[in-house]
């Protein structure tokens, strides 16, 4: 009964407004209160659970994506990837596609990603006569791309939940995420396809167009060594993520600042600021969602959760993953990726091992999820962010979002869900047995 009200506090709270952090802390203070627990069983678990060196490549993380956000390093790639489009009506849909995933690549927030990407994509696609609709669609499905290219900060936080590998967790998502990828630019493509209006890149000679890409790609270059920088010190076995987070940002400094000129030195200060209080935010979530988590496997919650999800679908392992992804959809629908990872991974991911799901192959089903959670109306935060930054109405979004839905994460995830080889084959190619 108890554990009943504290998720009822917990989607109440949500529901009505109140921020995910106190939603969380007030569901924790019932269930200290309520169970009989003293404080020192509070301090203790989360001294316990954040005396952890894989955290601190979150705030890293943070810092470097909104170094990045604002030092002009997004326009570089958008440049570069679109000097490879040629004249396809309805490119920039596949752009914005391929320039998110890159983007995502490097901060790992899909949230800075669509912030970044989005405002220097809407410009471009509105004065092509994009319909705005379709363009802010695919940007904000396209941002959270970023949670399952690597390095991601969900991932991380999933990892660090399990008592996984992170970089494990990173192999996992990329095929998924590439999928995911091509699937998105090709809908935005097609969907452009029956709008007469929409203009496509000026015709150039050869000899223009290789002129162009030369100069983009020189551009770019600065930008692309970030996430060779990242993905290669981490994969490379040089560098933990938190040592590659530090690099790059001591690489993103100057590359913003000196070559990009997106931002200066003494705006810095406001945005180690601006990174301090998100971090803050987080690292609080952390604290009382790991409480919450203790208690829910002491009280043997997983447990009772599969017991009731093999009852109904009796002891199918393919509709109990079809519930699990459900119960996932409108985690991600209701919280942001942050929340809905801390919340489903210490409940579902004894569930899915009980299965014999493999937890590497729950990582990237977790992380397309939540991704497609995101989008999916009503609540979908990245649907609203979307249309601020593209300057349109939700109602002009809602048919491509849903057709973005239907014919690019949905197919994704049942890929992903029944297919373990598909986010399995890279850790065991790289990784060796997982």
């Amino acid at each position: 009964m108890e554990l009943g009200v504290a998720f009822a506090i917990l989607l109440v709270c949500i529901v009505v407004g109140v921020p995910v952090v106190y939603s969380f802390g007030a569901a924790t203070i019932w269930l200290v209160l309520t169970l009989g627990f003293d404080a020192s069983f509070v301090f203790t678990t989360v001294y316990s659970k954040m005396n952890s060196s894989v955290l601190i490549a979150i705030p890293l993380f943070i810092i470097l994506g909104a170094i990045m956000e604002k030092g002009g390093v997004g326009s570089a790639l958008v440049n570069f990837v679109e000097a490879f489009t040629g004249r396809v009506k309805g490119a920039l849909c596949a752009v914005s596609s391929v320039a998110c995933a890159v983007f995502g690549a490097i901060c790992g927030s899909g949230a800075a990603t669509l912030s970044c990407i989005g405002s220097i994509m809407a410009p471009k696609m509105r004065e092509r006569n994009y319909p705005m609709g379709v363009a802010a669609a695919v940007l904000a499905c396209a941002a959270p791309i970023g949670m399952l290219i690597p390095p991601s900060s969900i991932q991380i936080l999933f990892a660090w939940s399990g008592n996984l590998s992170v970089l494990t967790c990173f192999m996992a998502t990329v095929i998924p995420g590439i999928i995911l990828t091509i699937l998105i630019g090709i809908c935005g493509i097609v969907m452009c396809k029956k709008y007469p209006d929409v203009m496509v890149t000026e015709k150039m000679s050869r000899k223009d167009w290789m002129s162009n890409t030369y100069r983009s790609t020189v551009h770019a270059i600065p930008a692309l060594f970030m996430p060779i920088i990242v993905l290669g010190g981490i994969y490379g076995g040089f560098m933990t993520p938190s040592e590659a987070a530090g690099v790059a940002i001591v690489y993103s400094i100057p590359v913003s600042i000196l070559i990009y000129r997106g931002t200066k030195m003494r705006e810095l200060g406001r945005t180690f600021k601006e990174s301090a209080v998100t971090t803050g935010v987080i690292m609080v979530m952390l604290g009382t969602i790991m409480v919450v988590s203790r208690i829910l496997v002491m009280n043997n919650v997983p447990s009772m959760i599969l017991d009731a999800l093999l009852t109904v679908t009796g002891n199918n392992k393919y509709l109990v993953l079809l519930m699990i992804n459900i119960f996932m959809v409108i985690i991600g629908m209701l919280m942001d990726d942050v929340s809905g990872t801390l919340l489903v991974a210490p409940i579902l991911l004894p569930i899915g091992m009980e299965l014999g799901v493999n937890p590497y192959q729950m990582a990237a089903i977790l992380g397309v999820n939540l991704g497609m959670g995101n989008v999916t109306p009503p609540t979908a935060p990245f649907l609203y962010l979307g249309g601020r930054i593209c300057k349109v109405d939700t109602k002009s979004m809602m048919k491509p979002m849903l057709t973005i839905i239907a014919f690019c994460y949905v197919p994704t995830l049942i890929l992903t869900t029944y297919i373990p080889e598909l986010s399995l084959w890279l850790p065991r190619l790289i990784m060796g047995s997982v």
